[in-house]
């Protein structure tokens, strides 16, 4: 499943696109809206996408993780739009026959989608101030 929203992200739905009998672990990250970027205070952030290449990147993306590990299932839901604070933007899920796979590859997607995914995001902060960010300059923990 690989997915551009601009409705809520449902984590259980997402998770159970990659359940399998063959899994014995699935690994669902969740990228969230915080109240704090470095010192500003957010509020909400807005993401715009190249609709058509992000979702075949996506896809790519997907394909190229199930050669790198042995996973049994693979899902992208991305929002576009306005996300609230506390909201989930990006919600990630794999499964695998074995734990290590499915974190490895899960990781690996999260950091791929930031860096070439042509997703962007707008920070909207308390003072009314708003500012594209780019992933040179975002904070990357």
């Amino acid at each position: 499943m690989i997915q551009l929203t601009r409705t809520p992200i449902d984590p259980e739905r997402v998770r159970a696109a990659v359940q399998s009998p063959a899994a014995g672990a699935v690994v669902l990250f969740l990228g969230t809206v915080r109240e704090w970027t470095g010192q500003r205070r957010t509020v909400a952030l807005t993401y715009e996408a190249y609709a058509d290449m992000a979702r075949d990147q996506l896809a790519q993306l997907a394909a190229e993780a199930r050669a790198r590990w042995p996973l049994t299932g693979c899902a992208v839901e991305h929002r576009l739009g306005r996300v609230e604070l506390g909201e989930a933007s990006v919600a990630i899920a794999v499964s695998a026959a074995h734990r290590r796979a499915a974190f490895e590859g899960g990781q690996w997607l999260i950091d791929r989608i930031k860096e070439v995914v042509p997703i962007w995001k707008q920070e909207q902060y308390a003072d009314g101030a708003t500012e594209w960010v780019h992933r040179d300059t975002a904070c990357d923990d």
